[in-house]
């Protein structure tokens, strides 16, 4: 059989209901759960920038799950169409142990791909854990791929403001993307033992499965099926040279790069082993590692995108559904006049807003497109505009974090 007459109809269908089964599975409502918290923390970060009401939690909740669906389905197509089938053993529970330990150093190390690494190192010089390279390496690089889309298609939703100092000591502003993703997906695993009367058989491509499951037998006559899982994917960036959306756009270029060349080295060391296997074990961890280090040089290091307009105020963000919301203004724009007065700083901007009643608010939209707009301030009301920073600013983001294994070390010793 041929790539052209692949069997696309079957796979389509059968992967989605395999997905809608994976959703009724109660760990899927677990995972969501976690991501609802997540959100629940992410919400009341931007309520404390603006001292409002931030985004509903439900909504960015069930906008997650629609998002993880979806990336679902594309992650089953692509196991089933690559052929990647997973053998059920012990090592699923090393790969999520190991990945607990690591996040107790690093909250990042939480991802697949530093687990999946050291377990395939350990395998080549001791032997031990009995997995198969290719299979793991291959699954990472999928889940990868599949992250890579939403960020591209969803990574800018939600970014949250803040204030951010660069290595040189400048207070900037910009914005932390953080996303989480309830996914539901299929996986292959060889089926073993009498089947079922009239179970549908399907036959595949000569060159199919593109990884061999490694296992004894012609995979040529293996009968393969199809199982559910359920996994928890999260994107963490910082945006401070580029806007949210730009920066998801070029940070989704990098994974799905970083993913489809793992994933090579995978079938590599599926045909040949040697070198490529090797290859293979050290690019998951070290290529994780150069992708987050180039992209947080770019963002630190780069020209800033976020800091104080010579002509006026340079907005940071907005609050939906605010005043200055209704009044257009978004992100990036300059305020020049409020009711005519010019506004030259937060402190001419705080008082302008001071009081209740109607806002005649002059800004520059973009780069040069001046816009003139008049809006209701009631009282009480958060006209719902976070500045730039003007560089005197105490309080930042600190972007290094304290591991969870150093917060109870030191929790320990001061009781």
């Amino acid at each position: 059989m041929t790539l052209t007459n692949f069997p696309f109809e079957w796979a389509l269908g059968a992967v989605f209901t395999s997905v809608v089964h994976a959703v009724f599975n109660p760990l899927f409502w677990v995972v969501i759960l976690l991501v609802a918290v997540q959100y629940r923390r992410i919400a009341q970060l931007r309520a404390s920038f603006f001292g409002a009401p931030g985004n509903s939690i439900l909504v960015d909740t069930l906008i997650a799950s629609a998002y993880g669906f979806f990336g679902g389905l594309i992650g089953g197509y692509l196991i089933v169409l690559t052929g990647l089938t997973i053998s059920i053993g012990p090592w699923i529970m090393y790969l999520l142990l190991v990945a607990v330990m690591l996040m107790l150093i690093n909250p990042r190390f939480l991802c697949f791909a530093y687990s999946g690494g050291l377990l395939a190192v350990c395998n080549l010089f001791f032997g031990f854990p009995d997995i198969s390279i290719p299979q793991v390496m291959g699954l990472v690089a999928l889940l990868h791929f599949v992250e890579s889309v939403l960020i591209l298609v969803s990574g800018h939703m939600g970014a949250v403001p803040a204030f951010i100092r660069l290595p040189r000591g400048q207070v900037v502003g910009g914005f932390t993307l953080q996303k989480f993703w309830p996914i539901p997906i299929v996986a292959l695993a060889v089926v073993s033992g009498t089947l079922p009367p009239g179970t549908e058989l399907v036959a595949m491509p000569e060159w199919w499965p593109l990884i061999k499951p490694e296992i004894a037998g012609d995979p040529a006559t293996m009968v393969v099926g199809m199982i559910t899982l359920v996994a928890g994917l999260g994107y963490a960036d910082i945006a401070t040279t580029r806007t949210p959306s730009d920066k998801s756009r070029v940070s989704s270029l990098y994974l799905a790069a970083y993913s489809v060349v793992l994933f090579l080295l995978a079938v590599l060391a599926s045909a040949s082993g040697g070198v490529f296997t090797w290859a293979a074990a050290l690019f998951a961890p070290l290529g994780h590692e150069l992708i987050i280090y180039i992209s947080k040089y770019m963002e630190l290091n780069g020209r800033p995108l976020f800091v104080p307009h010579p002509a006026g105020v340079m907005v940071l963000d907005v609050l939906g559904k605010s005043p200055a919301w209704r009044a257009g203004l978004r992100s990036g724009d300059v305020i020049l006049e409020i009711n005519r007065h010019p506004v030259r700083g937060r402190a001419d901007l705080a008082l302008l807003l001071g009081q209740p009643g109607m806002k005649e608010v002059n800004y520059l939209h973009g780069k040069k497109l001046y816009r003139r707009e008049t809006v209701n301030l009631q009282a009480g009301e958060v006209f719902g505009v976070m500045p730039v920073p003007e560089g005197t600013e105490q309080l930042y983001l600190e972007l290094q974090s304290t591991p969870l294994l150093a917060r109870w070390l030191r929790r320990g010793r001061s009781m």
